[in-house]
């Protein structure tokens, strides 16, 4: 089930800049968890030799923009989609999804704004 921000205006920008501010958000405020969060090059516009090479590597489809590898209240990790208000979940980015959050060990949200963002971070690194 995806744990989706509602309770914020969605942001309009494009979902880099959400991203970016997001990030910069974390790293100002987490500074010891500043390299814990960090971005995975799923996305953008490729070439066929690059977008081969980057397969190759490992790169996946519908894998999470944002991973912040801290675990919390029984999960190894907070994976984070980054959509702006009209972005929308690709049927990869659903079944990823399903696939790493099956047995509860991972905690997996979609955020929509910098508040909503806020909201999740700071709820995923409350202690128990």
């Amino acid at each position: 089930m995806t744990l989706t921000t509602t309770d914020e205006r969605p942001w309009e920008g494009s979902e880099h800049d959400l991203q970016r501010m997001c990030v910069d958000w974390f790293r100002y405020q987490h500074p010891t968890l500043r390299e814990r969060l960090f971005a995975v090059p799923n996305g953008g516009d490729r070439n066929r030799i690059v977008a081969a090479k980057m397969k190759g590597e490992g790169v996946l489809k519908g894998v999470a923009d944002l991973l912040l590898l801290v675990p919390r209240h029984g999960r190894g990790a907070l994976l984070i989609e980054m959509k702006n208000a009209k972005g929308r979940q690709s049927g990869e980015q659903k079944e990823w999804e399903a696939d790493v959050t099956r047995n509860g060990e991972y905690r997996y949200v979609v955020c929509r704004s910098l508040d909503g963002f806020i909201r999740e971070i700071n709820d995923y690194l409350k202690e128990d």
